[in-house]
């Protein structure tokens, strides 16, 4: 087993889910419901990631070859940090009232493109697999 993985991907899955009683009760409060959709967003594909984070942890020591797996991992992790970690910015930026910032939504495909890798990457280790 990958212990880090799996550490973060437990970690990662309780955070999202505060953030997602924050996005439901908290947010709407303070920003347009079209900002508590995008957050809800990221909530959602961190939940998805972390939990591919847990599932390869667990696949992790039954691999032969485990470096495509432990590549996808970590780019689960980079996709958790850009993809939602971006959307998460730019919630923050809309409800602080922040400008001149907004080119920082070039990220949250950048990380997205990080989630296509990583289970990509488990595709293969899977399809490697004795």
């Amino acid at each position: 087993m990958h212990k880090p993985f799996l550490l973060s991907g437990t970690l990662l899955g309780g955070i999202a889910v505060v953030l997602g009683a924050f996005g439901a009760h908290g947010l709407k409060k303070i920003v347009p419901a079209e900002t508590v959709t995008t957050f809800q967003t990221g909530v959602q594909y961190q939940m998805y990631h972390a939990l591919a984070l847990v599932l390869t942890a667990i696949v992790f020591e039954k691999v032969g070859q485990q470096g495509l797996l432990n590549w996808a991992g970590y780019c689960f992790l980079a996709g958790i940090l850009l993809f939602s970690g971006s959307l998460y910015l730019l919630t923050m930026m809309k409800a602080t009232g922040k400008v001149g910032m907004e080119g920082i939504g070039i990220i949250t495909p950048v990380g997205g493109l990080f989630f296509i890798a990583g289970w990509l990457l488990f595709f293969i280790s899977v399809l490697k697999m004795k």
